[in-house]
């Protein structure tokens, strides 16, 4: 199960921390991804990471801004969002797959319906 938080509402400019808690599986070897999608687009990867070893991925759009990272004492995964722009206005979700390493857990290497849990979503809104 996965439960994300840490949305709301902020200015351009502005900074979010959204926490995605991690329960019911085995918070390593898996890929763990950020998605967001906002109102007519499609659902984007913005940032992945490979909890085995701890390598990151990162969207274009985001690349500098956004940090994810993971407590693996707490089993929680966070993205750090920095400089926000109200193109990042979106509902922002994490999923989880288990994974090898194999393919890569990068933002395009596996899509949203290979993660076999996914979060109810937590909005943030940029103006």
């Amino acid at each position: 199960q996965l439960v994300e938080s840490g949305g709301g509402s902020v200015q351009t400019g502005g900074s979010l921390r959204l926490s995605c808690a991690v329960s019911s599986v085995t918070f390593s070897s898996y890929c763990i991804s950020w998605f967001r999608q906002s109102t007519g687009k499609e659902r984007e990867g913005v940032a992945a990471i490979y909890t085995g070893v701890g390598s990151t991925y990162y969207g274009d759009s985001v690349k500098g801004r956004f940090t994810i990272s993971q407590d693996t004492a707490k089993s929680t995964l966070t993205l750090q969002m920095n400089n926000l722009k109200p193109e990042d206005t979106a509902m922002y979700y994490c999923a989880a797959v288990g994974s090898s390493g194999w393919p890569p857990c990068t933002v395009s290497t596996i899509p949203w319906d290979e993660y076999n849990f996914r979060g109810q979503g937590t909005q943030v809104t940029v103006s």
